[in-house]
């Protein structure tokens, strides 16, 4: 079996969204001092590779801690949206194209944008998904959707309108900041995004893995 890291490096120079403090590192114990090494890590809970669970937008709602393991891992698919223009909707037609994107219980969207991952470019006119398809991962009960992108929306949506339609009224996830999508091919595989299990979850950050069987792209 193929393991591929999906999943970005938490430093503290890394890329945050707009207006959110990066992560801290503080030695807490040290080898000279303490015999061990131990660090104090301080970190919003939507940094990084993470998830977004129904409570990151709505009170009373799905917590991340909530969810039972099982929630976090299953078959999935990459939908190919590298084709797609700066700023342009993906639409329909490219999940169309992917042939298990009916039986898949994930889709994780390929922009490419990872490319950018600590340019100040990351935050701009990424691709970012189409109404239609939301509606689609809803009306076929999706356990989650993931992108290469910092999220859901186009960055300049305050509002963040997809997020609350995606999120509303189903145990939706949402894995933002994935990255080495296009290793994947389009096959059917297994996907895990682990988030930490904490009190009242609104987010976590995951450790995503792609599992492909060995000599080949994935299931058939």
């Amino acid at each position: 079996m193929r393991v591929i890291d999906l999943t970005h490096l938490i430093s503290p120079d890394m890329p945050v969204y707009p207006g959110t403090e990066g992560p801290k590192f503080s030695p807490a114990n040290t080898y000279e001092r303490d015999g061990f090494q131990e660090t104090l890590l301080s970190m919003y809970s939507h940094t990084g590779t993470h998830m977004d669970p129904p409570a990151h937008l709505f009170a009373g709602r799905t917590t991340l801690d909530q969810m039972p393991a099982a929630r976090f891992v299953g078959t999935a698919c990459v939908v190919d949206c590298t084709g797609c223009r700066v700023g342009e909707r993906i639409t329909m037609d490219l999940v169309q194209r992917q042939p298990h994107a009916q039986e898949a219980e994930f889709l994780l969207f390929h922009t490419g944008w990872d490319r950018y991952w600590g340019q100040e470019q990351y935050f701009g006119a990424y691709p970012y998904l189409d109404e239609a398809v939301v509606d689609f991962v809803l009306q076929k009960h999706k356990k989650g959707v993931g992108l290469d992108t910092i999220g859901l929306d186009p960055v300049a949506d305050v509002n963040l309108t997809l997020h609350k339609r995606l999120l509303r009224d189903q145990d939706v996830v949402i894995i933002e900041n994935l990255t080495n999508l296009g290793q994947l091919g389009e096959r059917l595989f297994i996907f895990c995004a682990l988030p930490l299990k904490y009190c009242g979850a609104d987010g976590a950050p995951v450790r995503a893995v792609g599992l492909l069987e060995n000599g080949s792209q994935g299931h058939r």
